[in-house]
């Protein structure tokens, strides 16, 4: 029996398992999936940000792993690899055990780097895991229950994590908020379309959030920020800081001998295979990867959906004698939420901002969730949640 070793169970891992465990395998081909990851739950990242303003729950941004692989063979692991030894094709686990692989992959994603500045690790809240969702969440009901007058909130990076985190937050707090999102060059959402850059500005404008643009962080403790502009330092008063820029590969895979680009990530064939190692194959943020026209595949959750789609058909392929598919980046869009009910999108000819593109950014991500089970019970909450709301509010 082969055996397929999955590393990282976000977008890239978890949809390549379910659907590797959907394909048309014989009995004799049907191979052992292996998923492993550190956490219990699967993070459906860009809903992440509706934990904040208690727009959604746990259970629906993060569903167990468990959850979502019951019915299937797949096996999951929760741990961590320490180790990859590519030649002898095995992988070694914090728990100890040793796997071997017919076919690895990597989908470990990235980490954000918290030693950028003195005093980000020990003070600044990243914003990638529900660990850190709940982090934030303690610190801000402490903060609204205590006396403050203002609670001061510096958001660092004004790319899509920085303006949607000041924006949620934002709503949540009303006038007892006083945030700021301190960007480095001199614009914000710098890839982004004009469309959704300019709700996005107009969001923040409409929210009183300030906006330090050509401005880097000098250093943090736990109640100041440095900020360096134009030559001058001002250190200024802080509650809590969010840090949301950078991204680097995991350890793990920056100690691989596979080939690498500058910023560690693992350099792919347009199949999504590692080079000189076409056992393995590498998804979302930590593959380099150039898609069959030759464009550069960027590292989001929405190019990890796809090459998931692909990776499991490649692999599939590889161990049943069949021509392998180079992957293909279709670029659907792009869409940000801008507070509670409110989010701007841009994609396939269509431009919406407002609570328009609220209600359509739901429903794409409701489509994209990892199985059909998972899609049905979050979409039924959603739909009952305003009658169950009303009718709290009548009993009280």
């Amino acid at each position: 029996m082969s055996q397929i070793c999955i590393l990282g169970g976000g977008f890239g891992g978890l949809y390549t398992a379910l659907r590797l465990s959907q394909l048309p395998w014989n009995k004799l081909d049907k191979p052992q999936i292996t998923l492993v990851d550190q956490r219990d739950r699967f993070v459906f990242s860009p809903l992440l940000y509706e934990l904040v303003t208690g727009e959604m729950q746990t259970w629906e941004v993060a569903p167990p792993y468990a959850e979502l692989l019951a019915g299937t063979e797949i096996r999951f692991k929760q741990t961590a690899a320490t180790e990859i030894d590519v030649e002898a094709k095995q992988v070694q686990l914090e728990t100890g055990e040793t796997l071997t692989y017919d076919r690895l992959v990597l989908a470990v994603g990235g980490e954000t780097p918290m030693d950028m500045v003195p005093g980000a690790a020990e003070f600044a809240i990243p914003f990638r895991a529900i660990a850190d969702a709940y982090r934030l969440e303690e610190r801000l009901r402490l903060l609204e229950e205590s006396d403050v007058d203002k609670i001061r909130i510096a958001v660092v990076g004004a790319g899509y994590s920085g303006v949607e985190l000041a924006c949620k937050l934002s709503d949540r707090l009303g006038n007892r908020a006083r945030i700021r999102i301190v960007e480095q060059s001199n614009q914000i959402l710098r890839s982004s379309p004009p469309h959704n850059r300019d709700a996005a500005t107009k969001a923040l404008e409409d929210r009183g959030i300030f906006l330090d643009l050509e401005t880097t962080v000098e250093n943090l403790t736990e109640d100041r920020i440095s900020l360096l502009y134009k030559g001058s330092t001002d250190t200024i008063p802080v509650d809590i800081v969010l840090w949301t820029v950078g991204t680097r590969a995991a350890e793990v895979v920056q100690n691989l001998s596979l080939k690498h680009n500058q910023r560690g990530q693992v350099m792919t064939t347009p199949t999504l295979q590692a080079i000189d190692h076409p056992e393995i194959f590498a998804v979302g943020d930590l593959a380099d990867c150039k898609d069959a026209e030759g464009q550069q595949v960027p590292a989001t959750a929405q190019a990890a959906f796809q090459q998931s789609d692909y990776a499991g058909w490649n692999i599939w392929a590889s161990l049943t004698h069949r021509p392998l598919l180079p992957f293909r980046y279709q670029h659907l869009g792009e869409m940000l939420t801008l507070g509670i009910d409110d989010a701007t999108l841009t994609g396939l000819g269509i431009q919406l901002d407002g609570s328009l593109a609220g209600v359509a950014r739901r429903l794409a991500y409701l489509n994209r969730m990892p199985t059909l089970k998972h899609q049905v019970r979050v979409g039924f909450s959603w739909l009952t949640r305003p009658i169950v709301n009303a009718l709290a509010g009548n009993d009280e």
